[in-house]
């Protein structure tokens, strides 16, 4: 595995708390297909780690692996001290509520507003019957208010979301993502389907969020100038593997070439200031 320079020590060595532990994960889908091969990881502060590799590499697989919308075949996965691999029915939803998931496509009812969809960050909190006839707390809708408002929604609580931009959508799944107040947020390819300008806002937003709260990010993302500029710490994946876990500016053009093969990295690899904006 290449890495960017000598690895800061682990937070067993310095006594410090184990946010998330990934050790070994394989998944191996029917066929044979093997998704992931042993991906061991440590996430010992709040930071934000931007996920690459090339389309197959297994990045979707991880992500979706931690939360166990896909179940891993063998390894396991540490959320402080629990580990979520094998967790039962009752067990795996309780820490799934500690999870904040932003998916690429926004996964919105698009009949629902604005507001019922950020709400809906809540139903593992609130009783059935409650949530079925959607009534939360007033702190649950107070606070939502608030994060629309931090997510640059202020005012479009009761559109629907099928009325919304691409970017606009990605931020009520931010929102309704962070109405969890998780401890970790996973977060599959937020970019995909946005403008360049659009991706670099949202980027932004989920970094500044993620700090804010003091959680860490797991961002799987194709944008290796993106990963690079919002990113503290990137991990490169092929064929299932870790290949490179480091900062950002240790991605030179022989790691890129080590991830995803040879090609010219020198349109690829840029300043994080380059369009003249703050990362923070």
């Amino acid at each position: 595995m290449m890495g960017g320079g000598e690895p800061p020590p682990t937070a067993a060595a310095a006594g410090g708390p184990l946010l998330l532990g990934i050790e070994a994960l394989t998944k191996v889908y029917p066929g044979g297909q093997r998704a992931l091969d042993g991906v061991s990881l440590t996430v010992e502060r709040a930071e934000v780690i931007a996920v690459v590799g090339s389309s197959g590499a297994g990045k979707s697989t991880l992500i979706r692996c931690i939360n166990r919308l896909v179940e891993p075949t063998s390894g396991h996965v540490r959320l402080g001290g629990l580990d979520l691999v094998g967790l039962k029915r009752r067990e795996l939803r309780a820490a799934r509520r500690r999870i904040g998931m932003i998916f690429q496509e926004f996964n919105l009812v698009e009949r629902l507003t604005v507001m019922e969809n950020v709400l809906s960050g809540r139903l593992g909190f609130v009783g059935f019957l409650a949530a079925l006839a959607r009534r939360f707390p007033p702190q649950d809708v107070s606070g939502a208010f608030a994060l629309l408002d931090r997510v640059g929604l202020a005012g479009f609580e009761n559109g629907r979301a099928d009325a919304l931009s691409g970017g606009q959508r990605q931020r009520v799944g931010i929102a309704r993502a962070l109405m969890q107040d998780p401890d970790l947020l996973l977060v599959d390819e937020p970019t995909a389907s946005l403008d360049p300008k659009t991706a670099r806002q949202i980027m932004r937003l989920i970094r500044s969020l993620a700090l804010e709260r003091r959680r860490p990010a797991l961002i799987n993302i194709h944008d290796v100038a993106l990963a690079q500029a919002f990113a503290d710490r990137v991990v490169g994946l092929k064929a299932g593997r870790v290949a490179f876990d480091g900062p950002p500016q240790a991605l030179t053009p022989e790691v890129l070439t080590e991830i995803y093969g040879v090609e010219d990295w020198s349109q690829t690899i840029r300043r994080a200031d380059d369009d003249g904006e703050s990362t923070q």
